[in-house]
């Protein structure tokens, strides 16, 4: 009898989980057709915005609907999530940086210093990270990944999760290895700050800080604070020190964060 609820109830967790993952996606998808024709900061910032604020709408039904609470699948802000966004914030930023200084040991790469990049772009692409880090923890590691951690257990709840992140970013366009490697580690990375402290403020920060960093260091779409130059030829190799060393970084962020947790914990945010 007990064994059949729990089944019951791991199902039931499961669909809810699904089908509110799907509707986040839904609403990035439209969100982001109806946008295509703005300028690309303001229609980035519109789309986060959007789908940021409709996963935070159907977290609050979901929610309810199985019966758990904001504060139990950690959204609900207190004294201390400003210094906890900080605090992932500065690991991030630290991680993110230390990723492509790990990849200039192997040489064949070097980082010039932009010429094009304002202090008003800077500001709008950090707002811009904040704005989509908090969309993306709230789709993934808020009520999804501990409503599943309550009937699955954390390990088992973060490879579903994982899952479900690698397939919306498969769908956004990304190659399949790109999305398991990369996006899949990242969950993982995000994943285990959010069970350890109970909040999803420490992996805003860490999400927002990662892409940010990675950002100004020149690895996302070359328009950063700094621009990467690579030697001709030596393209694949540096591509290979770069997933590599990215999951170097992610393994101890990870080891990090599964032992001070059990060392801290916090009641929520």
């Amino acid at each position: 009898m007990n064994t059949k609820f729990t089944i019951s109830k791991w199902w039931q967790t499961l669909a809810r989980v699904l089908l509110f993952c799907i509707s986040c996606a839904v609403i990035l998808a439209v969100t982001s057709r109806l946008t295509q024709g703005l300028l690309k900061p303001w229609a980035i910032l519109i789309l986060g915005l959007v789908s940021a604020s409709g996963a935070l709408i159907l977290t609050i039904l979901f929610v309810r609907w199985e019966g758990l609470s904001l504060k139990g699948v950690g959204v609900v802000p207190a004294k201390s999530t400003l210094l906890r966004t900080l605090t992932g914030f500065v690991i991030g930023l630290f991680l993110s940086i230390l990723q492509p200084l790990l990849v200039l040991l192997t040489g064949h790469i070097r980082f010039v210093k932009s010429s094009s990049v304002t202090l008003d772009s800077v500001l709008i692409t950090l707002l811009m990270y904040f704005i989509l880090a908090s969309r993306e923890e709230l789709a993934f590691r808020g009520y999804p990944l501990r409503s599943l951690n309550n009937v699955l257990g954390s390990w088992a709840a973060q490879l579903i999760v994982a899952s479900l992140f690698i397939a919306e970013h498969i769908l956004g366009g990304m190659t399949f290895l790109q999305a398991f490697w990369g996006v899949g580690t990242g969950s993982l990375f995000f994943g285990i700050a959010a069970l350890k402290t109970k909040g999803l403020a420490v992996p805003i920060g860490l999400h927002a800080a990662w892409n940010f960093g990675q950002w100004g260091m020149g690895f996302k779409d070359g328009s950063g604070l700094l621009q990467v130059i690579i030697e001709q030829g030596y393209e694949k190799r540096i591509e290979q020190a770069g997933m590599i060393s990215y999951l170097i970084v992610m393994f101890f962020g990870i080891l990090g964060f599964y032992y001070y947790g059990r060392k801290n914990s916090y009641k929520y945010a």
